[in-house]
């Protein structure tokens, strides 16, 4: 399961890729369009960085639960008598 998603440039309007795991509340990242500095906080008023959280804590929770099903069960252990 890929984790990344779509992140929207307040600015340019344009689109990029990041990993869920990295935007996170005090994260900065770079638009590669247009090079604006774009501040993911959680009591900002753009509308983009509010989703862009949002949508990273979603996939962050989906990852997690698609990862506790893959794990297997215990090992079996052999009883010595």
């Amino acid at each position: 399961m890929d984790d990344s998603f779509l992140i929207r440039c307040t600015k340019c309007k344009g689109s990029f890729r990041d990993k869920a795991r990295r935007v996170q509340n005090g994260y900065s990242r770079q638009c590669p369009l247009c090079e604006r500095v774009l501040f993911f906080e959680e009591g900002t008023p753009d509308k983009n960085v509010q989703k862009a959280l949002i949508d990273a804590r979603q996939l962050r929770k989906a990852l997690r639960e698609y990862e506790d099903t893959k794990r297997p069960a215990a090992p079996f252990q052999f009883r010595r008598s």
